[in-house]
């Protein structure tokens, strides 16, 4: 299954899959990623990367204290290069059919990195509401680049509107770009809690003589009941015990 992406993916210095329009690698389809990674990796890291994933599809699941998949994970950027790991980390995730047990175990144990990694994931591999608890741990941090993969398609999916509009306000309140905030347009059209909200917060920071972002102006707009309507957001697929994306 593919979905359109209107917003490139532009390389960074930490990750190549970081842009201006959403969580690139929550939006992407393995396939492509998988794809990607093979025309972009070096010889030694493409054979890395294609054994640790036959591994991860050979053995899922926990085979010990730790699954030779996880420790894959943890080696990604050192066998990958930074600008390549997060996307091999996901791919890795995808192939061991990672559920929601072993993703909260690895996002828990794992480096700001591999959360990151674990919650750009989330649209991929799962379909309910059981790892959202992953989604609000990454909410209360100030780490800007687990900010912005928390607020993902899955999140979109499945915060409720309390909950969302404080993920809203905590990307406005650290500085995260709200275009990587997935369906905004959407989620956001005639809020009207939303917009006190954000009208509460614009008068705080003139009250205290500090700018307003502008990215608080273009949410405020947003929800505007004359606005036209958005139209409705592809879903990302959800691999099944069965392998089957839907």
């Amino acid at each position: 299954m593919t979905h359109p992406r209107t917003n490139p993916a532009t390389p960074g210095a930490d990750n190549e899959w970081t842009d201006a329009g959403g969580t690139t690698l929550a939006h992407t389809p393995p396939t492509e990623l998988r794809g990607h990674l093979t025309d972009h990796l070096g010889g030694a890291a493409r054979a890395w990367l294609h054994q640790a994933l036959d591994e991860a599809a050979d053995h899922p699941g926990t085979h010990g204290p730790i699954s030779v998949w996880e420790l894959r994970i943890a080696e990604a950027g050192r066998r990958c290069g930074p600008e390549h790991a997060d996307a091999a980390r996901v791919l890795i995730l995808h192939a061991a059919r990672a559920d929601a047990d072993a993703l909260t175990r690895v996002y828990f144990q794992g480096t700001a990195a591999e959360r990151r990694a674990v919650l750009h994931a989330l649209p991929h591999l799962v379909a309910g509401r059981e790892a959202l608890p992953l989604v609000e741990d990454a909410l209360r941090t100030n780490d800007t680049r687990l900010l912005a993969a928390a607020v993902g398609p899955y999140a979109a999916r499945h915060l409720d509107p309390h909950q969302w509009r404080h993920a809203v306000l905590k990307c406005l309140f650290t500085g995260v770009p709200v275009a990587t905030v997935a369906d905004l347009d959407r989620r956001a059209h005639r809020d009207a809690e939303l917009a006190r909200m954000l009208g509460d917060y614009a008068a705080e920071r003139t009250a205290a003589g500090r700018p307003v972002p502008e990215d608080l102006h273009r949410v405020l707009t947003l929800t505007d009941p004359t606005a036209t309507p958005p139209a409705p957001a592809a879903e990302c697929g959800t691999r099944g015990t069965d392998g089957k994306e839907s």
